[in-house]
């Protein structure tokens, strides 16, 4: 049997579409962005979260010259997030990555399967969908309603 599987996704064709706090969004995860530690691939990741309770925390990806033992952006400040904030609810996370040299046709940059999985062990467990946005650093925004948007066949608990 066949299934279509249809995203729900918007696009900007850049930031002055996004309302404020999406701008708010955008500019700290640009400034998370610029403080990467990412000597090796050269590919820099900031990231911003919001709560439900209205604070933003921010992270960058931090590689380690142990390939394996480095950490991108979004699992970062995620997993500090619910460390510092256990029963707090994420509501948005905005994510601009690319390469230390910004080119204009650097386009969105999407979390990567890690970071996917680990995202939507977050959404799972708070039982409510997180707004997710991703960017390059030339302004152009997708935004998707759900992190089983970008994963529609993810593993969670149900199947342990």
């Amino acid at each position: 049997m066949k299934k279509d599987i249809q995203i729900s996704y918007e696009q900007f064709k850049n930031s002055s579409e996004l309302n404020d706090i999406e701008k708010k969004l955008f500019e700290r995860a640009k400034q998370a962005r610029e403080n990467a530690y990412a000597p090796y691939s050269n590919f820099l990741v900031g990231c911003a979260v919001l709560l439900e309770n209205g604070e933003i925390y921010s992270g960058n990806n931090q590689e380690n010259a142990a390939y394996p033992s480095g950490l991108c952006a979004e699992r970062t400040t995620l997993f500090w997030v619910a460390a510092n904030f256990p029963n707090v609810k994420v509501k948005k996370i905005f994510v601009v990555g690319g390469p230390k040299e910004f080119h204009e046709k650097n386009p969105p940059i999407p979390p990567c399967g890690a970071c996917r999985q680990s995202l939507i062990e977050y959404e799972t467990k708070q039982n409510d969908d997180i707004d997710l946005y991703f960017s390059s650093m030339n302004d152009e925004v997708v935004k998707v309603h759900s992190i089983k948007d970008l994963l529609p066949f993810y593993f969670d608990s149900s199947f342990l």
